[in-house]
């Protein structure tokens, strides 16, 4: 069995990268919503820029908390408070896993971004990673997201230069934020923003525990049929519309055979193999499932048209005693 491994002193290793912080070595990524890395050239002049943006404001974070009582919590069992550093482990964080290791591994096949193959729109975050002169092989990262607000296209913008206005020479104008949001260092994350850690990785513990326990009960409930290489679990973790769905879904209340009928009544592509399993081949089907088992389908007795129902409030019974009818 595994041991656990120590978790990061992340004030000795503030300590530890003030001393040498202007030596650090540095390489920059951006990475897309399918966590594809590229990287990124930088000029010498914003050297320091960068450097101050991702690197000293969170030293000096972690610094100053030293002093005030800063406290590391795990994420997995708190929330974010007042004067609280939230942490967990990166292999339980799948996509900032995921990223770090193609990274690793996989460098010399990572492409270099250019706006005209990979456009800025498409990418969620940056990365920075960070190495000591005298210890390149033991990295440490900085990830900030990114929003698209903050970002100017070139071909749409123009640039005030002193009293003048002029086109926007550059393809792409970037904000960088100025807080700090993820820390990744020695098997370690450290949350800096929740919300943006959470945006960045698609990581919610506590709505992902809950989509756990739905997913035992869906098991449990329904006969379901996947690929070889694939399986409940693994479709719903990456469906953050699904796990969002599953914390209010009633299980069962829609059985097997009612389901089929369902999908058959509104004309929707969902198979069952010779055993009566329904099949399930990637996430549209899913997606189909679970909105089937949560009644999401009507159709309108007046124009007879199909729709899915994006959010529904349940009614109170009417005057009277009698049932609504249905549609």
């Amino acid at each position: 069995m595994d041991q656990a491994s120590e978790p990061t002193d992340i004030f000795l290793w503030a300590n530890q990268v003030d001393a040498d912080k202007k030596d650090l070595n540095i390489e920059l990524f951006v990475f897309n919503k399918n966590y594809t890395p590229y990287s990124m050239r930088f000029s010498s002049s914003i050297d320091n820029n960068i450097r101050l943006l991702f690197l000293y404001d969170m030293v000096n974070d972690v610094n100053l908390g030293a002093g005030t009582g800063l406290s590391v919590r795990d994420y997995e069992l708190s929330d974010a408070e007042e004067n609280v550093l939230l942490r967990t482990e990166l292999k339980k964080v799948e996509k900032a896993a995921t990223l770090i290791n193609l990274i690793e591994t996989q460098r010399a096949e990572i492409e270099e971004f250019n706006e005209e193959d990979h456009e800025f729109k498409h990418m969620k975050g940056m990365l920075l990673r960070l190495t000591k002169k005298d210890a390149p092989g033991k990295p440490f990262y900085i990830a900030k997201a990114i929003q698209q607000t903050n970002s100017l296209k070139g071909s749409v913008s123009w640039e005030i230069n002193g009293g003048s206005v002029e086109p926007f020479k550059a393809d792409i104008g970037l904000k960088v934020p100025g807080d700090s949001h993820v820390l990744i260092v020695d098997g370690d994350i450290f949350i800096f923003n929740q919300r943006k850690f959470e945006t960045l990785f698609q990581y919610n513990y506590k709505k992902q525990l809950l989509a756990d326990a739905k997913v035992a009960e869906i098991e449990k409930q329904y006969k379901l049929s996947f690929p070889d290489d694939m399986d409940l679990q693994m479709l719903v973790r990456d469906r953050k519309k699904i796990i969002n769905k599953l914390q209010k879904l009633e299980i069962g209340a829609v059985p097997q055979e009612k389901v089929i009928d369902y999908a058959d009544d509104m004309q929707l592509e969902l198979m069952t193999d010779d055993n009566g399993a329904i099949i399930i081949m990637d996430g549209n089907d899913l997606d189909t499932f679970v909105n089937l088992i949560n009644e999401d389908y009507i159709t309108s007795e007046i124009t007879g048209k199909r729709y899915e129902i994006k959010s529904k409030k349940l009614l109170d019974e009417p005057e009277g005693g009698e049932p609504p009818r249905g549609v």
